[in-house]
């Protein structure tokens, strides 16, 4: 029995100096907002994106993904369920995925249908500062709530949605 409970702290220990790490690092990798943000850009299609005036009725998820990330490919699916079911505005920015015809023909293979800025050089996810992909930012009435990196499950980016939405 004591043997039990030794393991059990033991194992408490280790997740709890995980949790303060990976916090830790994903703090420090998340995207920065830019002092002026360009927050009204083209989508792939060619149609105005206002995420300003968007994130004013509500939070908005802001995507930062590639076709070449093998993580964004674990990802994707969930963003792409977020963005049919809830009631949050989601906007994903493709990073260096070619130009608009091959993301047109990426998304459409993957049946992927949420709104989609096409940054062929990077330099949108540049002004931002950002690290890895994926990331996310959630913006509200304009200014950046949230950042984070890495997988998210769907619970947990609704979650984070309704918290910028109530406070």
């Amino acid at each position: 029995m004591t043997k039990g409970l030794s393991w059990g702290w033991t194992a408490i220990k280790y997740l709890a100096v995980f949790l303060v790490i990976y916090t830790a690092i994903n703090w420090w990798r998340q995207p920065v907002m830019p002092a002026n943000p360009d927050l009204q850009l083209t989508d792939y299609q060619g149609q105005t994106v206002d995420i300003a005036a968007m994130s004013h009725d509500s939070p908005v998820l802001v995507y930062f993904w590639g076709s070449w990330c093998a993580v964004c490919k674990i990802t994707s699916p969930t963003v792409q369920s977020l963005a049919q079911s809830s009631p949050y505005p989601v906007v994903t920015i493709a990073i260096q995925s070619g130009d608009n015809q091959e993301l047109r023909q990426y998304l459409k293979a993957k049946s992927f249908n949420f709104t989609t800025i096409n940054d062929e050089e990077g330099d949108i996810f540049k002004a931002w500062q950002g690290q890895v992909t994926p990331s996310f930012v959630i913006l509200k009435d304009g200014e950046m709530t949230q950042g984070l990196t890495g997988v998210q499950p769907e619970w947990s980016l609704r979650l984070r949605l309704w918290l910028s939405s109530v406070f």
